[in-house]
């Protein structure tokens, strides 16, 4: 049974590393959220990539992120500290550097720069956490590593916001953002580089398998996999479940999404100081009972009728924030505890690699059951009932087009059918996207909206007019004929400009 830890705010601040390392954690949440969430954006909409070649360089970047935390885990054994921060910090810098200076249309310059981007963002976790392990103990540990999380957290839905409102800017706009971001890491990396904190590491070299993981940590890894995909699958089954399956408005995903980030910010430190009480073995399995019948919850929140499923599944996803509040109160203070000082490094890549590999496993279920329907991946979170498909649209009746030309018609050159069709295909594209991210709801779905033209690049308007005939407008009683109708007056074409005379 742990003893009760009652921290105020500057003894937290102290305990997290200092009011320098407090501003560098939150303005690099900030320039995190500016540009992470719209990464796969910036690869379509700005370097003119394809869907499958952008996620492709994310994902490589990820999993080479996951390869490199070894050697960090035994770079901070040495005794660095702040120094490996800031490190993670500048390869993000370089990474971001990199995006502007990508041409349009090529990929490797945008694969390498996705790849400093995982390395940066794989490395930061163990980093950070050592580093607030060497400043503070015991159960002022728990409540330091809590602090950080919330400040980042706060951080990061400030710069979600301020991301989404500038996103009306277009291509423009995310090319600001880029910038922004790069500026952002840099001064965050400064910050965090002249706190010098540094640690001597043991005068006597580890034995041999000392560096091996303990029975119980292997354990706690394992666990750790699970958690992490439980707390991943909802992020993107539940906004999908909420508009394919209960048809419900996109403002109810946005909702959970901003409870959600209140609810860590808020409470994420009077739990972890109200959960000291206990041990830490306690607490996390605690975590997930109450992640368990959050997911029971989810269940039954889909089985309600009459407009009752949206908000059934908002009120259930505060009891799941709650789990997740108490998992990342004690699992990161618990691999701390449990390692011994001189292999704390890798302990901690050991458990962001497990964290890593339960959140590429969480994406590979949601991508491979999203293959075999719209609604397939809320089944990864929840086994949620399908609902039947929605009627199909009725056929809409146009004339037969003309086979001869007629006079007025306009010749296409090969040239110019060919630009409308990768106009035409860019735009289906980036509309494809928008919908697989949950931006907008597909167009077969009721209630869906149009896409926001600031995010899907229309043909531009003399790309129109060449691609289109001209029609000509008709005055009553001239003898000029229809090309839809031949006949003249009695023509019923949607088509045709000339007046229905009955």
């Amino acid at each position: 049974m742990g003893t009760s830890t009652k921290i105020r705010p500057r003894a937290l601040v102290r305990a997290s590393g200092g009011p320098r390392y407090a501003v560098a954690l939150a303005v690099d949440a900030l320039g995190t959220s500016l540009l992470r969430p719209f990464l796969l954006l910036y690869g379509v909409t700005v370097l003119r990539l394809s869907v499958s070649v952008t996620g492709i360089a994310m994902t490589v970047g990820a999993v080479a992120g996951l390869v490199c935390l070894p050697a960090g885990g035994r770079w901070l054994d040495r005794g660095a500290r702040s120094t490996v921060v800031a490190a993670s910090m500048l390869v993000r810098v370089l990474g971001v550097a990199l995006l502007p200076a990508a041409p349009a249309e090529h990929v490797w310059l945008f694969a390498t720069a996705a790849l400093f981007l995982g390395i940066g963002n794989q490395a930061w976790p163990a980093a950070h956490a050592a580093l607030v392990a060497t400043v503070s103990r015991g159960r002022e540990r728990d409540a330091a590593l809590a602090g950080g999380r919330a400040l980042r957290n706060a951080a990061l839905g400030v710069g979600a916001l301020l991301a989404t409102a500038s996103l009306t800017g277009g291509t423009t706009a995310l090319q600001a953002l880029a910038a922004v971001t790069a500026l952002a890491y840099l001064a965050a990396a400064a910050l965090a580089w002249s706190v010098h904190l540094r640690t001597h590491p043991a005068t006597t070299p580890p034995r041999a398998g000392d560096d091996r993981p303990a029975p119980a940590t292997r354990a706690l890894l394992a666990a750790n996999v699970v958690y992490v995909f439980c707390l991943n699958v909802p992020e993107i089954a539940l906004p999908l479940a909420l508009v394919t399956q209960l048809h419900a408005s996109p403002v109810w995903s946005a909702a959970i999404f901003v409870a959600n980030t209140v609810l860590v910010v808020t409470l994420q430190v009077p739990v972890t100081v109200l959960l000291s009480r206990f041990s830490r073995r306690t607490v996390l399995p605690l975590a997930g009972v109450v992640l368990a019948a959050s997911y029971l919850g989810f269940l039954a929140a889909t089985s309600l009728e009459h407009g009752w499923g949206a908000p059934a599944i908002a009120a259930v996803s505060v009891v799941c924030s709650i789990g997740e509040i108490s998992y990342a109160g004690s699992a990161t203070a618990l691999v701390t505890a449990l390692a011994p000082a001189p292999v704390l490094g890798r302990a901690l890549a050991r458990f962001q690699l497990s964290s890593g590999f339960g959140l590429a496993f969480s994406l590979a279920v949601i991508t491979a059951l999203a293959s075999h329907g719209s609604a397939a991946p809320s089944g990864a979170a929840s086994p949620l009932p399908r609902s039947s498909p929605p009627p199909p649209l009725p056929p809409v009746r146009r004339s037969a087009a003309p086979t001869e030309p007629r006079q007025g018609d306009i010749r296409l050159s090969d040239d110019t059918k060919a630009r409308a069709r990768h106009v035409t295909g860019r735009a289906a594209q980036r509309r494809q996207l928008l919908v697989t991210l949950g931006v907008c709801p597909s167009p077969l779905q009721p209630g869906a909206q149009s896409v926001p033209s600031a995010l899907v690049r229309e043909p531009r308007q003399r790309d129109r007019l060449r691609t289109q005939p001209r029609r000509r407008r008709i005055r009553p009683g001239s003898r000029t004929r229809c090309h839809s109708d031949p006949g003249g007056c009695g023509c019923r074409s949607v088509e045709c400009d000339y007046p229905q005379l009955g």
